[in-house]
């Protein structure tokens, strides 16, 4: 009974001085962070809780739905893709091909109108949004310095960012991007309440431009010049310029640092295969959606080439563009992606004009030091059924 009290009173004692250092430091966001991960069976964000956030809706305009092709689920998944897509915690899989539906599965309760959050495909959509802004006039190049808009940016070693560097992931800033300190800045902007206080703590100690690193507050730091260079909160910039005009059937949600705050432009952008489908048909289309221009063909065809930059190993870039994802050679196609943590894809073959889209609540680790490896059974399934 004495050992039990001993433990009972090291214990209390222990939360306690847990608690006061989380007051003491202010990252009161841990409390949430823990409430709707540990308390709730996962040791990390689950695809569907984004209303446990505050949202701003992304306003779909005239719905158009995808056309649906002859062929469409004429093929079955394979036993072992069957398996692998089950162990992935596949709940949506949609292949487009020829700007028709011709596979389309959903799993686990999930289905064409189910909400998912897009997690980093956002820094994708993000990277559309400076697109739309150029063609407006509003951000005049993608070498505009971030000093222009940004105070934060106008001195120093900080005077030598451009939006640029923000676009391809060489920023030289020191963001902490750990997925498993819950202290560095991807569960802290997450969970916490001013993702621009936290963002501005950071600053530029490398050279910028030439060194690939992935860090999430780059794509941040993005969405708050969009939002200074239009004037607009980037929700409702993103339904005006894209969203309202790609035929998205239902709004989108994306999630708020705080009520009627700051867009968590790297994650937390909510919708459904089917939309998320109409965004690669956008860039396979370059930049026009059924004829209309939306983005720039030019802003378009940069983004999905590879950078002028040095890789993690000092190797040349030839994996990532202006924030979409490159494979330069995969059995003989040419392919650009966007992606998510939990194995959220956006995959676009041109030379078959087919876009996969995967949602899921599990994500391979990577076959190599560019790409998951699950993000090739999606990709081999697609092309198996319907490569030819």
């Amino acid at each position: 009974m004495k050992i039990l009290k001993k433990i009972g009173k090291w214990f209390l004692i222990i939360f306690v001085l847990l608690n006061v250092a989380i007051l003491v430091t202010g990252k009161t966001y841990l409390y949430k962070g823990v409430a709707n991960t540990y308390l709730k069976g996962r040791s990390g964000p689950a695809i569907d809780e984004y209303k446990i956030f505050d949202n701003r809706e992304v306003k779909a305009g005239m719905a158009k739905d995808w056309a649906v092709s002859k062929q469409d689920n004429s093929k079955t998944l394979s036993e072992t893709h069957q398996k692998q897509f089950a162990d992935m915690g596949t709940v949506a899989f949609v292949v487009i091909k020829n700007d028709s539906i011709i596979h389309e599965q959903y799993w686990d309760g999930f289905g064409a109108d189910s909400y998912t959050n897009s997690f980093s495909m956002a820094k994708t959509f993000t990277s559309m949004l400076v697109g739309a802004a150029i063609d407006e006039g509003k951000i005049k190049s993608v070498d505009e310095p971030v000093g222009d808009f940004l105070p934060q940016y106008k001195d120093g070693d900080n005077a030598k960012l451009t939006i640029k560097n923000l676009l391809t992931m060489s920023s030289g800033i020191n963001f902490d991007e750990d997925y498993v300190n819950p202290l560095a800045y991807p569960a802290a902007a997450y969970y916490g309440s001013d993702i621009k206080k936290l963002t501005y703590k950071y600053k530029v100690t490398e050279e910028p431009g030439k060194r690939f690193k992935y860090l999430s507050g780059n794509s941040e730091l993005l969405g708050f010049i969009i939002e200074k260079a239009t004037g607009k909160k980037v929700a409702d910039y993103f339904s005006e310029k894209i969203w309202s005009q790609i035929g998205a059937k239902n709004s989108a949600f994306w999630c708020l640092d705080h009520e009627d705050g700051m867009e968590k432009v790297y994650c937390c952008f909510n919708s459904n295969a089917r939309d998320f489908a109409r965004l690669g048909k956008l860039y396979l289309d370059s930049g026009k959606y059924n004829g209309k221009h939306i983005i720039s063909t030019d802003y378009v065809l940069n983004s999905i080439k590879p950078a002028d930059l040095l890789d993690e190993d000092g190797n040349k870039n030839d994996k990532y563009g202006y924030s979409w994802w490159l494979i330069p050679d995969y059995k003989g196609h040419q392919i650009f992606y966007a992606r998510g943590i939990l194995g959220q894809y956006i995959v676009c073959i041109p030379d078959k004009k087919m876009i996969v889209v995967r949602l899921g609540k599990k994500r391979e680790k990577r076959k190599d030091s560019n790409h998951p490896t699950d993000l090739y059974y999606y990709i081999d399934a697609a092309l198996e059924m319907y490569g030819n």
